[in-house]
């Protein structure tokens, strides 16, 4: 693989590592908050943080092989995810639910774009991508399962996550992950 190709697989790791730190940082939050807001959630959230947790270690082993390291952003990310958390639990069930909906729905997408990148350059990366991706659909799919109908708010908030989650996503990659949609998307 050239350098750039080496270039961009060291910025994915990265950009899933600091997305990770911020997961568990929100499903922290959201369990804390829970146990009085939305209890009936607290065995999902309970799940969903260890594998947010198993996830971050699973990144964070592929990472030197690679020429990786930890983002420079992850203190964004760690910040963003606590007051997201936060905020979406103090809104209840709903909030959570859609909190959970918009961030796994923005990372499938990026997680789809990396695997087409990747191809079968990287195939211990892909499978690693691939084992992760079908763990936070399975987080997406409960959300959209779980969740009510949504309303203009909800639907408001869904889009801030989402643009919430595209910014930290491209600072932490420094314009690749949109670089690489194009890319993508142009071939």
């Amino acid at each position: 693989m050239s350098t750039a190709k080496w270039t961009v697989v060291a910025r994915i790791l990265r950009v899933n590592h600091g997305g990770e730190y911020g997961a568990i940082r929100i499903y922290r939050s959201q369990i804390a908050i829970a146990r009085w807001r939305c209890p009936d959630l607290l065995p999902f959230l309970h799940e969903t943080l260890a594998h947010e947790q198993s996830h971050i270690a699973q990144f964070r082993g592929l990472m030197p092989a690679r020429a990786s390291r930890p983002c420079r952003m992850m203190w964004l990310w760690g910040v963003g995810g606590l007051l997201l958390g936060g905020m979406t639990a103090l809104l209840g069930r709903q909030g959570v639910l859609i909190c959970t909906e918009a961030v796994e729905r923005t990372v499938h997408r990026h997680l789809d774009d990396q695997l087409r990148h990747i191809g079968d350059r990287d195939p211990e990366l892909a499978q690693v991508i691939r084992q992760i991706q079908r763990e936070e659909l399975g987080h997406l799919a409960f959300a959209v399962e779980h969740r009510g109908a949504k309303s203009a708010l909800d639907r408001a908030l869904d889009a801030l996550i989402c643009v919430a989650t595209e910014a930290l996503i491209w600072l932490s990659t420094r314009g690749d992950s949109l670089r690489l949609a194009r890319e993508l998307r142009a071939s």
